[in-house]
């Protein structure tokens, strides 16, 4: 089995995204692993058309509120061996580049489950770092929604 030390785990505050942390956090507390929380800012265009109404502020106080929030919750739950991370760009492209540049031996990341025209149109950052990166990738799925 591989040795992870070094655990990335990829955030957009989502309900796939606190699935995929929620696995990070998990991992890295029974490996003794360091977790990096990362961040990505989508450039401009694709950050107004593609973000829920209402979900970020304009100058990105939303984001930078959560990102402080859930490292803190990783500090806690991973005894102090986790650090967090914001970058601009394109997310699949800056995930797996961040992984390669801090020497990470797993990405953790979630998926939105989109089939069709709307995975055709969005893309797919789960499959862009998965194609992207020089380490395993761990994709966990969207929580099932309620009854």
């Amino acid at each position: 089995m591989a040795t992870w030390r070094k655990i990335c785990c990829a955030l957009d505050f989502s309900a796939p995204s606190r699935a995929a942390f929620e696995q990070a956090a998990e991992l890295a507390v029974n490996l003794h692993a360091e977790l990096l929380l990362v961040h990505v800012r989508p450039p401009a265009g694709a950050k107004a058309l593609f973000a829920p109404p209402g979900r970020r502020a304009p100058d990105g106080r939303a984001d930078d509120d959560e990102l402080r929030s859930w490292t803190r919750e990783a500090q806690e739950r991973a005894g102090g061996l986790a650090t967090s991370l914001e970058l601009g760009g394109e997310p699949a492209d800056e995930i797996a580049r961040c992984a390669q540049e801090f020497g990470c031996d797993l990405v953790v990341v979630g998926t939105h489950g989109r089939t069709g025209l709307r995975r055709a149109a969005l893309g797919s950052v789960a499959e862009g770092v998965v194609q992207l990166a020089r380490c395993p990738v761990l994709v966990v799925p969207a929580p099932a929604a309620a009854p």
